[in-house]
C-alpha cells in the first residue's frame, strides 16, 4: 500500500513539473503599489493573512526576479518591489478565479513587474522600469527558467503618483497610450489585451463619502485626481478595458486597497478578461 501511495505522489510531482513546462497562459502584472500589493500591510509589516481566494495552486506559477518559474504565492511582488513591504495584491485572486474557466490542463503564469510610488513617466520606453518589464515578459514567454508560453494580457494598476501636478495629470492620457502602443510593438503583439484598474476611484469614493479625510489622503498636494481618472476612463484603443475600482475598501492608511479589496479586484479583473477575451 505504501509503495502505491509513494508512486502516486511521485507521479503527481512529475505531472506538475511536466505541466509547468507546457505552454503557459502568461499575464503581466504591472503598475505601482496597488498592483504589487499592500493588502494586510500596516506600519511596514504584513500581517501574513492569505485569504482562501489567494491560496497557492500548482497550476498557478510566478516568474521570480531570478527569471525562474515557481509556484505562485503572496506576496507575488516580494522580490520585485523589494524596497517596500508587499502584501496581498490582485494577482492570485485573479488567477484562481480565471483558472476554472480555462481548459483542465491549463497553467497560468504570472509575471510581476509593478513598483510602488512610480509615475507614468518612469514607464516610458527607454526607462529602466519599462525595459525591465519588456525583458521579463520576453524571458517568461520564450522559456527562460522552466518553459515558456503565450502572453495573454497585461493587468495594469497605476496613476496615483501622477495626480500632484497639473502638467503630469494632463499628460497622463497621451503617455498611457504611448506605453500601450510601445509595449505591443516591442513584444510584437499588436492586439495584446490591456486591462487597467482605474487607479484611485476607491480613494475618490472615500473622499466624497468622508470629506474630513480629504486632506489626510491628498495632503494638499494631489489636486488632479479627476484629471487622471478621466484620462484612464477615456482611453480609446482597441483591446483596452478599464475596470472601475469605485468603492473598494482601503487599508487604514486610506491609500492602499485592503486584502478584501484586492480579492474583489482580482475577481473583477478575471471576470473582465473572461467577458472580453474568452467569450
Amino acid at each position: 500500500m505504501r509503495s502505491d501511495v509513494e508512486f502516486c505522489l511521485r507521479s503527481d510531482r512529475i505531472d506538475r513539473r511536466q505541466r509547468s513546462r507546457m505552454g503557459k497562459q502568461i499575464f503581466i502584472l504591472s503598475g505601482q503599489s496597488n498592483m504589487s500589493g499592500r493588502g494586510g500591510v500596516l506600519h511596514r509589516r504584513w500581517d501574513g493573512v492569505v485569504p482562501p481566494a489567494c491560496c497557492p495552486n500548482p497550476s498557478v506559477l510566478r516568474f521570480a526576479a531570478a527569471s525562474l518559474w515557481e509556484e505562485a504565492r503572496d506576496p507575488l511582488h516580494a522580490d520585485i518591489d523589494a524596497a517596500k513591504v508587499c502584501g496581498v495584491g490582485p494577482g492570485m485572486a485573479f488567477a484562481n478565479a480565471l483558472l476554472p474557466r480555462l481548459p483542465a490542463d491549463a497553467v497560468i503564469g504570472l509575471v510581476p513587474c509593478a513598483i510602488g510610488g512610480t509615475p507614468i513617466r518612469e514607464w516610458e520606453r527607454g526607462c529602466h522600469l519599462y525595459e525591465k518589464m519588456v525583458r521579463r515578459a520576453r524571458e517568461a514567454a520564450e522559456g527562460s527558467g522552466g518553459g515558456g508560453g503565450e502572453i495573454k494580457a497585461v493587468l495594469w494598476y497605476q496613476g496615483e503618483s501622477d495626480t500632484s501636478s497639473r502638467d503630469a495629470a494632463e499628460a497622463y492620457g497621451a503617455k498611457m497610450e504611448s506605453l500601450i502602443r510601445d509595449l505591443r510593438s516591442d513584444l510584437q503583439l499588436p492586439s495584446l489585451p490591456f486591462i487597467q484598474a482605474s487607479s484611485f476611484l476607491a480613494h475618490l469614493h472615500f473622499l466624497y463619502r468622508t470629506m474630513s479625510i480629504l486632506v489626510a489622503i491628498a495632503s494638499g498636494d494631489k489636486p488632479y485626481i479627476d484629471v487622471v481618472r478621466e484620462a484612464q476612463l477615456q482611453l480609446n484603443l482597441p483591446n483596452v478595458v478599464c475596470v472601475d475600482a469605485m468603492g473598494l475598501p482601503l487599508n487604514s492608511d486610506h491609500l492602499h486597497l485592503s486584502t478584501e479589496a484586492q480579492v474583489l479586484l482580482g475577481e473583477m479583473l478575471a471576470e473582465t478578461y473572461v467577458k472580453h477575451y474568452l467569450s
